[in-house]
């Protein structure tokens, strides 16, 4: 869950993309559109291996 605490002197609309910019960070959006239509389970597999993949090859370069 996140939370937004105002700051001293920090507008309304200032807040609003400081929470925005945390939904994005978090992946809430991208999660939120990808559960709001229905995906077959060979696309959800096929994208599980590539983020797989992704993540094996960035972690063998360190």
């Amino acid at each position: 869950m996140i939370k937004v605490k105002s700051r001293a002197g920090e507008s309304v609309e200032q807040m609003v993309k400081r929470f925005k910019k945390m939904c994005e960070k978090e992946g809430i959006i991208r999660d939120i559109k990808r559960i709001s239509y229905y995906e077959k389970p060979s696309e959800k597999n096929r994208r599980r291996r590539r983020k797989a993949a992704r993540s094996a090859k960035f972690s063998s370069r360190y």
